[in-house]
């Protein structure tokens, strides 16, 4: 249990994180936010001096997981590098211990559901040993997994946002049972003279979508819309590509699991770039002599 609880530790410093970052004026630098911390809390030096395995300094490493889960709370604002910095929410928003591990509680469940590949106990490890920068998630494999743990009213309503996103108007999320499987429509603008309805369905599956499935929702379709998009998390099986694609029928657009991936990725919608340096060793071997 105390192992468990030293993983956690980390939980102790969202509070005062967010003070610290009220004090400096809703923004810092990251080791002005830690000195800041230990500052307003009296920690001891010999704490503040321990160390991991990998060399850094625990406290901040700490601090830094604090942060990251104040990000993902949408309590702090990660589009600057290099600077931590308050959201309007997090400017009000005030944490003691136990608002902060019922907050630690719902994230670390979102990352071992996302990373599955991994425990609880290993995630949880990882944050103990490791900076969050230098953790990979790598989109394709992790978003399709956490698109798959929403609900699936969830899922509709962030491809709505991922329509809007990219150019859709007016979208909106039916929300109505037995439509054929229409979840939503919006428009389209091609120009300032020609736009057009667009019908979408959306199928949060690991599996494929097969070719009764477009040719329902085809029918669904005809008479309301000339367009149709369908998106999955999943895959579609050939046979349903062929639908999609039939002579002499309306055209439905198939968007699978790795274009799904490609579109958050363009928008950067629930995604951030990351930039990963490598070594150049060629540039180095020069000076071994």
């Amino acid at each position: 249990m105390a192992n468990k609880n030293k993983q956690a530790e980390f939980v102790k410093w969202f509070g005062p994180l967010l003070d610290a970052l009220r004090e400096l004026g809703y923004s810092g630098k990251p080791k002005e936010v830690s000195d800041k911390i230990a500052k307003n809390l009296n920690l001891d030096e010999s704490f503040l001096d321990q160390t991991l395995k990998s060399g850094s300094n625990r406290f901040h490493n700490q601090v830094a997981w604090a942060r990251q889960y104040l990000i993902w709370e949408g309590l702090l604002d990660s589009s600057v590098r290099g600077t931590w910095k308050l959201t309007e929410i997090g400017k009000n928003t005030h944490l003691d211990y136990k608002k902060s591990h019922a907050l630690f509680l719902k994230w670390v469940e979102i990352n071992q559901s996302a990373r599955k590949n991994k425990s609880k106990k290993e995630v949880l490890n990882e944050q103990e040993e490791n900076d969050p920068e230098s953790l990979e998630f790598k989109a394709e494999s992790n978003l399709l997994e956490v698109l798959q743990q929403t609900s699936p009213n969830g899922f509709e309503n962030i491809c709505k946002e991922l329509l809007r996103e990219h150019g859709f108007e007016n979208v909106e999320v039916t929300g109505k049972s037995h439509d054929g499987g229409i979840d939503g429509f919006g428009v389209l603008e091609l120009n300032p003279f020609v736009s057009f309805k667009v019908l979408f369905q959306c199928k949060r599956y690991k599996g494929s979508v097969s070719r009764a499935q477009v040719g329902d929702f085809r029918n669904a379709m005809i008479g309301r819309a000339e367009k149709g998009i369908i998106l999955t998390t999943g895959t579609f099986t050939k046979e349903a590509e062929k639908e999609a694609n039939r002579d002499g029928a309306p055209q439905i657009e198939l968007v699978n699991g790795k274009k799904l991936v490609a579109m958050f990725e363009k928008v950067e919608l629930g995604v951030s770039p990351k930039v990963i340096y490598e070594i150049d060793l060629k540039y180095f071997a020069k000076f071994k002599d």
